[in-house]
């Protein structure tokens, strides 16, 4: 993610549900397909649509390829190849580049004209498309004078013949975006073969922004080169026909390329510790007081690197798992953060160990972790392949909200190894399946293992007070369960209150879905996804479809995801009467009965909701309401009257708006004010005994 990791008291203040322009409605178990006309460029491939969202139909068998057995001579179907040679200059923050690329057009089309992306241009100016649209969200902040970034095309050749280029803004974004830029070319591409461009190019890195920059002689460098668009084909997240996948890029949005592979050589002073995306070719070479240093790696779809003079020795570790290489961890940290060091190790290895088991082997020989320094933490907490950045502190007290930050931030940046990196969702038209599926598998790894949230103070931890708050609870409080404007298929550009419900919501959703299709099943079925969708680049429909098959609750799912993905319903249950009175038998002083009813009200979606009613002799009656009615009235006779009546009993469903409606009593209950009346007694006394003391 860009930046965009919140502890979760933080990530209490982002909450929202904006509204959706053209989101696709699912019936509860069939699926309405109408194709969406896709925009013709003048050179006969269109673009894919600027608003283009949650795709709900299933990709074809055939998609990238088809799924990865394994026994192929590379881990994915490799679109693209870059070389690299680039050489930061840490005073002028630049980047000198000179990048042979080389594409194959995997359509039955004649290309002639391709699409990159100049990421950087979006810091050039106030006039982009990430600026422009920061400022219609109510952001204010901007890039100082002098500290702005741009990425120059110096020269583009395919084949030694000059290519002519020219900005386009396939979102309809302002006229002076530069973030898109086409190459028309003097030799067109033919169906199924390849060209390649040589491209020079000048980066100027901002001060740090939205995950990359610099700050003093520490340099985070990302999108920093000139990367193809991706072209899709039909039977691919939806397309009907070859169309480009290149959005603008915007200020709630990631990033989306094909896979490949990248040999780089980045030359750096030599008083400066390089870190990047691969494995490195050999010990650095030395040149003029400058060393050079080679990172090779393959089947990944982007490239990332860090370098400073102020690293301290970099924390090295080994992990390894069946499956999976021999993995060399790498953390790089400023002397100030080296508290932090240790710790984000051991949530890395954690968290490989974990994913690797729940979902499938980690396929690369490296992980290079790097903390930012003070001042820099805007490049904190985003995710490459094989390299991430996460949160550091100067001092790391366990039990304090800071450890379980750096715990929390670097389990969400590994967790993204698998949903950014090897499941290569479009994070632009579909975070959900990045930034969803990410939260939730977080918190899910950290109720598996027993690590609860903890948001206090040191103090307190001192004191032995820690207050403790499950993950899926916070996430639930998060959420605002009360009914959201927009689906969480919508895209992340078009989101009117930001990127931050596509946590939250998407990790309760799935959560919800999870407590009704079983554990089992949804781990069964997400081991699936990534077996089968590993090195493609799947849809929602294909995590849906998958998730249908496998746990073999095709109605549950499809129910799920036509509510909540591809539409705004709320889920608002409670219980509207509660009683339990004698028959006239009874009232007479004869032996009699008791009528005990219950009556449910449905303000929301409809979902499979269960009562519990428990009786004075301690017997209890248990029915479920699974139908479309908008409310349910149960009654029993017995020999005893009713104590209580409790809605989703399991809490099943954190959707629901509010569960004070969900449970009723007919005498009074204060065992609840007697518990906080006591805990409160208890924490004055502590602090009344350790004020005795000073």
């Amino acid at each position: 993610m860009q930046a965009r990791t919140r502890t979760m008291a933080q990530r209490a203040l982002l909450l929202a549900a904006a509204a959706i322009a053209g989101a696709e409605l699912m019936a509860q178990a069939d699926i309405t397909i109408t194709p969406i006309p896709e925009p013709v460029t003048d050179v006969g491939i269109g673009f894919a649509m600027p608003s283009a969202s949650a795709v709900s139909v299933p990709s074809a068998p055939h998609a990238w390829g088809g799924p990865r057995s394994g026994s192929e001579a590379t881990l994915s179907d490799r679109v693209v190849d870059y070389r690299i040679e680039a050489t930061l200059d840490p005073i002028a923050h630049t980047v000198d580049g000179k990048q042979k690329l080389t594409w194959r057009n995997r359509s039955k089309e004649t290309v002639r004209s391709v699409y990159l992306h100049l990421y950087m241009n979006a810091f050039k100016n106030a006039g982009s498309t990430f600026f422009t649209e920061q400022r219609a969200s109510g952001y204010n902040a901007t890039i100082a004078p002098g500290e702005w970034g741009h990425i120059t095309l110096r020269s583009v050749t395919q084949g030694g013949a000059r290519v002519d280029w020219s900005f386009v803004h396939p979102d309809n974004g302002p006229a002076t975006d530069e973030t898109v830029v086409r190459f028309d070319l003097p030799a067109p591409v033919a169906p199924g073969a390849s060209t390649s461009f040589d491209i020079a190019f000048l980066t100027q890195l901002p001060r740090v922004v939205a995950s990359t920059g610099h700050v003093g002689s520490f340099h985070l460098v990302g999108q920093w080169f000139p990367k193809i668009g991706v072209l899709e084909l039909p039977g691919e997240r939806g397309a009907t026909r070859a169309r480009w996948n290149v959005h603008e890029y915007h200020h709630e949005t990631e990033f989306y390329a094909d896979f490949g592979r990248f040999d780089v050589k980045l030359t750096a002073p030599k008083t400066y510790t390089v870190g990047a995306t691969g494995e490195l070719q050999g010990p650095p070479v030395e040149r003029g007081g400058m060393l050079t240093h080679h990172y090779v790696q393959g089947d990944v779809h982007d490239f990332a690197w860090t370098a400073d003079n102020r690293t301290a020795p970099p924390l090295r570790g080994t992990w390894s798992a069946p499956g999976s290489p021999q993995v060399a961890l790498s953390v790089l940290f400023p002397p100030d953060r080296a508290a932090s060091a240790a710790p984000a190790l051991k949530a890395a290895t954690e968290a490989l160990t974990y994913y690797s088991t729940t979902l499938g082997p980690y396929p690369y020989k490296t992980l290079t972790i790097v903390i930012p320094p003070l001042n820099a933490d805007n490049a904190g907490a985003m995710e490459y392949p094989t390299f991430i950045t996460v949160n550091g502190y100067d001092k790391v007290v366990p039990r304090t909200a800071t450890a379980f930050d750096i715990d929390l931030v670097t389990i969400h940046e590994v967790g993204h190894s698998y949903f950014h990196g090897i499941l290569a969702s479009n994070e632009t038209e579909e975070p959900m399946l990045d930034e969803g599926l990410n939260e939730f598998w977080n918190h899910r790894m950290l109720r598996d293992t027993g690590k609860d949230a903890y948001l206090g103070p040191p103090l307190l931890a001192a004191l032995g007070i820690a207050p403790g708050f499950k993950g899926f609870d916070v996430e639930r409080y998060d959420t605002v369960p009360a009914e959201p404007a927009e689906p969480l298929g919508q895209n992340a550009h078009m989101r009117k209150q930001g990127i931050g419900p596509v946590y939250v919501r998407s990790a309760t959703v799935l959560r919800d879905l999870e407590a009704r299709i079983g554990k089992e099943a949804t781990g069964r079925a997400f081991k699936e996804y990534y077996r089968r969708w590993k090195f493609r680049h799947p849809s929602i429909a294909d995590l849906r479809e998958t998730l249908a098959e496998v746990s073999g609750q095709r109605a549950a799912v499809h129910a799920a995801f036509a509510q909540q993905v591809y539409g705004t319903a709320s889920v608002d249950d409670r219980i509207a009467h509660f009683a339990s009175e004698a028959e006239a038998s009874a009232k007479a002083g004869g032996a009699g009965a008791w009528r005990t009813s219950v009556t449910l009200e449905r303000r929301g979606a409809p979902v499979a909701q269960t009562v519990v009613v428990k009786f004075a002799d301690g017997g209890s009656e248990t029915v479920v309401w699974d139908d479309q009615q908008r409310t349910r009235t149960f009654s029993w006779v017995k020999p005893v009257k009713a104590v209580s009546a409790e809605l989703d009993p399991s809490r099943l469903h954190y959707l629901d708006a509010s569960k004070l409606d969900d449970s009723r009593t007919l005498e009074p209950d204060r065992s609840a004010a007697r518990r906080w009346a006591g805990d409160l007694a208890a924490m004055f006394s502590i602090l009344f005994s350790l004020i005795a003391t000073v």
